[in-house]
C-alpha cells in the first residue's frame, strides 16, 4: 500500500511516514477522510467475547511465536487472536483462564530473545516496570518464558485510538486538546523516570487515547521497558536514502541518533516533537529525503511553530524551542517541567492538579 502526502500530493512507499519535502505526516492511499469516525485500535480493555471453551494446552514444541491464536500459554493464558506484529514482537489478545481477565500479550521474536544484552535489559526493566502502575502508563504485569524459550510480556489491554491515527484524521489538534494529553504523557513519563526507566521510543504510535468512565479522554503511554534498541550510532553511519536500518527515527533525540548515552531528557525531546506534530501535523525539520531530515535534526534549528500556526503564541513557541534543544543540557530536565511550562504558556497553568493522570 502506497503512502501519499496530503499537502503536496507526493507518493511514497508503504514504509515512509513523513513527507521529505515539507515534513507532513503521510496518509495511506484510500485512507478514510478526515470526517471518518475514530477507529478502535490498539490494545482494548474490554469488548472481546470470551471463548466458549478453553482449548487444550498444546505441548511446548507446538508453539510458534507468529501463530499462537487458539493455544494456551504456559497453562495460564488462552491466546484469543493476534492484534498485530512488528520486527521484534507479536501482540495477542489473551485471557487469563482462572480470572477471565483480558490482557495484551507481547511475544518477543526469536531474534530478540537470542540477544543476550537485550534480554538482560528486558529482565532488569521488567522488574521495575511491574512497579510502574499509573493511570497514564500501560505497565508490565508479568514477564514469562516457556520451556522452549518463548519470552512474553503481559500488559493491560487498553482500547482507544492511537495518537498517530488521530493526527492523521484531524491534521492539526486544538491547543486546548493537546495540553491535557501532554500533561498526562509527562505524568506517566515522570513516574517511569523516577524508577530509572527511559522509554527511548516515544512516538505517536506508542500513545493510546482512551476514555475514562465519565467519558473524558486521557493519553496512555504504551510499550515501556521492552528492551528496545533504538540508537543509530556512528554519526549516521547506518542512515541510507530510504531511512535507517533500525527503523524510521522521526522522534529520536540528537544524542540518540549519535548513539550517545541517554537519560530522561531524550524522552523530553521526543515528547516536544510529538507536541509540535499534534499542533501542526508536521515535523519541525525538512529535507529532500529521510537522510537529510536526520542531518537537519543534528545541525539545524527547528522551524518555528508560528510559521505554521500563527495563532500559537510566542510563549508556547519558546517552550517548544527549549524542549527541542539539540544539546540535552539546554532542555527541560524533566517531562513534568516541560508540561508545566507549556500549560502556563498556553494560559492553563491551573489545570495541572485535575488533568494529569485522570
Amino acid at each position: 500500500m502506497s503512502m501519499r502526502c496530503p499537502t503536496c500530493g507526493t507518493q511514497f512507499g508503504d514504509e515512509a511516514k513523513f513527507c521529505t519535502r515539507d515534513g507532513t505526516r503521510l496518509q495511506a492511499q484510500g485512507a478514510p477522510p478526515a470526517s471518518a469516525p475514530p477507529p478502535a485500535a490498539g490494545i482494548p480493555l474490554s469488548g472481546t467475547t470470551p471463548r466458549a471453551m478453553v482449548p487444550p494446552v498444546v505441548p511446548a514444541k507446538a508453539f510458534n511465536p507468529a501463530a499462537l491464536a487458539g493455544q494456551v500459554l504456559e497453562g495460564r493464558y488462552t491466546i484469543v487472536k493476534k492484534l498485530g506484529e512488528g520486527g521484534m514482537s507479536y501482540v495477542y489478545l489473551g485471557e487469563d483462564i482462572a480470572t477471565k481477565d483480558q490482557y495484551a500479550i507481547k511475544v518477543l521474536s526469536p531474534q530478540l530473545v537470542k540477544d543476550g544484552n537485550a534480554m538482560a535489559r528486558l529482565r532488569r526493566e521488567a522488574s521495575l516496570g511491574m512497579r510502574l502502575e499509573h493511570p497514564n502508563v500501560c505497565h508490565i504485569v508479568r514477564l514469562g518464558e516457556t520451556e522452549d524459550g518463548i519470552v512474553y510480556v503481559v500488559m493491560p489491554f487498553v482500547q482507544g485510538e492511537i495518537l498517530s491515527d488521530r493526527n492523521n484524521r484531524k491534521g492539526q489538534l486544538p491547543l486546548d486538546e493537546v495540553i491535557p494529553f501532554v500533561q498526562q504523557i509527562a505524568a506517566g513519563l515522570q513516574v517511569a523516570h523516577e524508577l530509572k526507566i527511559i522509554h527511548r521510543d516515544l512516538k505517536p504510535e506508542n500513545i493510546m487515547i482512551t476514555r475514562n468512565p465519565d467519558g473524558s479522554e486521557k493519553a496512555v503511554v504504551m510499550d515501556f521497558g521492552l528492551a528496545k534498541e533504538r540508537k543509530a550510532g556512528g554519526e549516521l553511519e547506518k542512515l541510507t536514502a530510504t531511512g535507517i536500518i533500525l527503523g524510521t527515527p522521526e522522534f529520536m533525540s540528537p544524542e540518540q541518533l549519535r548513539g550517545k548515552p541517554l537519560d530522561p531528557r531524550t524522552d523530553v525531546y521526543s515528547l516536544t516533537l510529538m507536541t509540535y506534530e499534534m499542533l501542526t501535523g508536521k515535523l519541525p525539520f525538512e529535507g529532500k529525503n529521510q537522510q537529510e531530515m536526520m542531518i537537519a535534526r543534528l545541525r539545524n534549528e527547528p522551524i518555528s511553530i508560528r510559521t505554521r500556526r500563527p495563532d500559537i503564541s510566542e510563549a508556547v513557541d519558546k517552550v517548544l524551542y527549549k524542549g527541542m534543544a539539540r544539546n540535552a543540557d539546554d532542555r527541560y530536565p524533566t517531562a513534568m517541567e516541560f508540561a508545566n511550562e507549556l500549560a502556563a504558556a498556553a494560559g492553563g497553568g491551573g489545570l495541572m492538579g485535575r488533568l494529569f493522570g485522570r
